[in-house]
């Protein structure tokens, strides 16, 4: 991961401006008319002019790191489609396989462009398929998110049961809101590569914030809402809650930091001290991380999900099967 003994160097503009002032103006305000300092205010006045330097880190030393998460996301996520589509010992009893295979996919297609988006490749990377991977970057997390949602809703009324037609509309459906809710950050004028430089107050990228915000931060809240509510009136079943939902503990941070780092660029939120920044810098680099990093978590999620899934189905349809031999072939007793 990236050196924060290193600081990020200032643009050579900055630098140009600020060492104007400092060596030419200052040094003829205080030499040449009052031939000592007055206050300490000039010298605060220097230090609020210079840039607040804040630490990468994910720089282009952690291209490891992006390298590593891509290899084994895409190796997990295919093992686990190898598993779930031609099933292999109980695997065919897993409830909700049309489920787990749209996560599997979409943790694959992440894994895929993890390395597009990686800084150290900058010289490696077109305008093309940087819009191309942020683009499926965010689309594949924002279809996660909603089938994750739509399974916790949705789950109650259906119970076990698949409906072929529904489940095909829904899946198309998820997947073609995920896609348009992903081109705003495609169609941002920033054309940079690194994920975490596509930071800015733009149309595009206000609207990027906002549903990140909304789909990573306020959808499982409301979830967890809707269920304690529910279950303080006695008013049935509310969403279902499962191990799935680990996978929110992956991208909450991002949709959180994501949406305040946007109010301070907007000078919405105001941050007083260059430590502030600093560490609002390093969250924006920390929740990226996380995010990264549940491409390896979500297939291992999915298997143990449906590890505990199939051991709890195979009791019943055991006792099913009891049932059934005492019955002949017209359903009378033997």
């Amino acid at each position: 991961m990236g050196n924060c003994l290193y600081p990020v160097k200032p643009s050579t503009s900055m630098e140009k401006n600020i060492s104007q002032f400092t060596f030419e103006d200052f040094w003829n305000y205080s030499y040449e008319e009052n031939d000592s300092y007055q206050s300490l205010e000039d010298l605060e006045m220097l230090d609020s002019a210079a840039p607040c330097h804040s630490c990468s880190l994910l720089d282009d030393s952690s291209l490891p790191f992006f390298i590593l998460a891509s290899v084994l996301g895409v190796l997990m996520s295919v093992a686990l489609l190898f598993a779930l589509l031609r099933p292999l010992f109980h695997w065919q009893l897993c409830p909700g396989r049309p489920l787990l295979t749209q996560l599997t996919v979409g943790s694959a297609l992440f894994s895929i462009v993890v390395p597009i988006l990686a800084p150290g490749l900058n010289s490696a990377h077109s305008t093309i398929l940087c819009h191309v991977g942020s683009w499926v970057w965010y689309s594949s997390a924002f279809a996660q998110a909603l089938v994750i949602g739509s399974h916790a809703c949705l789950g109650p009324k259906l119970g076990a049961s698949q409906i072929p037609g529904l489940t095909l509309g829904l899946t198309v459906g998820i997947w073609g809101v995920a896609a348009l809710l992903g081109l705003p950050i495609t169609l941002a004028s920033d054309s940079l590569c690194p994920l975490v430089s596509r930071r800015g107050v733009g149309v595009l990228q206000s609207i990027h914030s906002v549903i990140c915000f909304a789909i990573f931060a306020v959808l499982p809240l409301c979830l967890l809402g809707v269920k304690g509510l529910k279950k303080a009136l006695g008013r049935g079943p509310g969403p279902w809650v499962n191990i799935l939902w680990i996978w929110f503990i992956f991208w909450w941070p991002h949709g959180v930091v994501l949406g305040s780092d946007y109010l301070v660029r907007s000078r919405v939120l105001l941050l007083t001290t260059c430590l502030a920044q600093k560490v609002l810098d390093l969250m924006v680099h920390l929740a990226e991380a996380m995010a990264i990093v549940h491409c390896m978590a979500t297939p291992l999620l999915l298997a143990l999900y449906c590890h505990q899934a199939t051991r709890t189905s195979l009791p019943s349809m055991s006792l099913s099967a009891r049932g059934s031999s005492h019955l002949d072939p017209f359903g009378s007793k033997c």
